[in-house]
């Protein structure tokens, strides 16, 4: 890190831009701005953990953190997995789902992820500019050339059900972006992935598992306060969140 706090590449600041206000994807009637980290600079993973542990996220190679002048609504969300205790619901999830396990694949084309995520997508998010995606929007959307990223896939004896794209971290793994078979959700298959990504943070003896960003007044981040005791980067540091009750 640079003196001012920015995080730095081979001692030299890495500069950080403002982007123009957009419409917010989130919060109805809002508009979002974003400090961007140099599209110029090719971030690899050690950087990358770094700025993540300063509140950033990656889509795609785009690195950015919410800078809006007059909310503060988006907060960047992590798990430390050692103190982690599932709720009954979970429990009786991970029952529901015991012939289902993680097994890592590269960070590369599949037709079969590929297949799952159009389905995906066209069911969940239909007509919200993710809908009948191309193959080259695929790798563009979930992966960075120098970021080391995994393709989790969620298999049972039989088939593929889920693929959570993650990073892989100094100090944990962040969840990129997860899709799943739009067609079994008596698995509660979103939940299921997250649960195992936390398993797989204590193989790797690493501390956190990064979630992205919790939006109060979002109803579709709610999910996000079901996994406790979190930690939210407010105030350039991270915090202790209140239990899920509170923060909705």
């Amino acid at each position: 890190m640079s003196d001012s706090g920015q995080p730095n590449r081979d001692d030299k600041r890495l500069e950080l831009f403002l982007s123009a206000p957009h419409p917010c994807n989130y919060l109805p009637d809002q508009h979002t701005v974003n400090l961007v980290a140099d599209p110029r600079i090719t971030i690899n993973t050690p950087l990358y953990s770094a700025l993540v542990a300063q509140g950033f996220r990656r889509s795609g190679e785009f690195t950015y953190r919410p800078h809006c002048p007059r909310c503060k609504a988006c907060v960047s969300m992590r798990l430390p997995v050692a103190e982690f205790h599932p709720r009954r619901s979970q429990r009786r999830i991970r029952k529901r789902n015991q012939d289902v396990h993680l097994r890592a694949h590269p960070a590369e084309f599949n037709p079969a992820h590929f297949e799952l995520y159009r389905r995906y997508v066209n069911t969940r998010h239909p007509d919200g500019g993710m809908d009948n995606p191309e193959q080259e929007d695929f790798l563009r959307f979930l992966t960075a050339a120098q970021i080391d990223t995994t393709f989790y896939e969620l298999r049972d004896a039989d088939s593929l059900l889920g693929v959570a794209v993650v990073d892989r971290l100094r100090d944990g793994l962040s969840a990129v972006y997860t899709f799943f078979d739009p067609d079994q959700p008596q698995r509660s298959l979103g939940v299921l992935a997250i649960l195992l990504l936390i398993d797989e943070v204590k193989r790797l003896d690493r501390q956190y598992l990064y979630l992205g960003y919790w939006i109060g007044g979002c109803d579709k981040m709610n999910y996000k306060t079901e996994y406790q005791p979190a930690e939210g980067f407010i105030d350039s540091s991270w915090t202790r969140l209140p239990g899920p009750q509170k923060l909705r």
